[in-house]
């Protein structure tokens, strides 16, 4: 998540810094293939799941922390535990 918050060409300089103190997710083992199996999982539904939201997901999932999001296609991981703020 901290490569995709950093990565519009618009991001200032303050949010940057916020974004920088904000403690980061450590991944769990067997998190790369969690990952994927969800992405698959969502994909196979016919739902949109880019790798990223699929990463992001997987990370709150595995330690059961909220996700604040406006992206809406965030909405399809529920099924596999993922909790919206």
């Amino acid at each position: 998540m901290l490569a995709e918050a950093l990565s519009s060409p618009a991001v200032e300089r303050h949010f940057v810094d916020f974004v920088l103190t904000l403690p980061l997710l450590d991944i769990e083992e067997g998190y790369w293939r969690r990952a994927g199996d969800l992405r698959r999982s969502i994909l196979r539904d016919g739902y949109k799941a880019n790798l990223s939201d699929a990463l992001i997901a997987q990370a709150c999932i595995d330690k059961k922390v909220l996700l604040i999001t406006h992206d809406a296609d965030f909405r399809h991981f529920l099924p596999a535990g993922l909790k919206l703020a």
